[in-house]
């Protein structure tokens, strides 16, 4: 499995990579195989304000239905919209081709108190 060094990560299997204060965010590969073949992600707070940890959507695979929490808080400002006729990139790209949103950070300092990629692999037991 892949652990990018320049991305942080949460306990619960999202990754967010900052530029500036404007953050892309997905779900780990570790998440994506756990949940096998994505099929369908819902993602409707796009122009919206949340919390850290609060839910900004759903991802759907063949047996199950797994919430979305946002790393940080900020705004949605935009979807991947390749997702919605390519779920798939989720699964084959999750660092990648298969991110899911770009939010601005309202505290960009809050992404230091995220996981690195050692502290993530411990989480997951690598």
């Amino acid at each position: 499995m892949q652990f990018p060094d320049a991305i942080k990560y949460t306990k619960d299997h999202e990754w967010l990579k900052l530029e500036g204060n404007v953050a892309t965010v997905g779900i780990t590969e570790f998440a994506q195989r756990e949940l096998g073949d994505i099929v369908f992600v819902d993602i409707n707070t796009v122009g919206k304000a949340l919390g850290a940890n609060e839910i900004f959507g759903t991802v759907e695979a063949v047996k199950t239905v797994s919430d979305l929490y946002l790393p940080v808080a900020g705004t949605v400002n935009e979807v991947n919209a390749e997702l919605e006729g390519n779920p798939e990139f989720v699964n084959q790209d999750p660092y990648g081709k298969g991110w899911m949103i770009k939010m601005t950070v309202d505290n960009p300092a809050e992404v230091d108190a995220l996981l690195d990629a050692a502290g993530y692999k411990a989480v997951i037991g690598e």
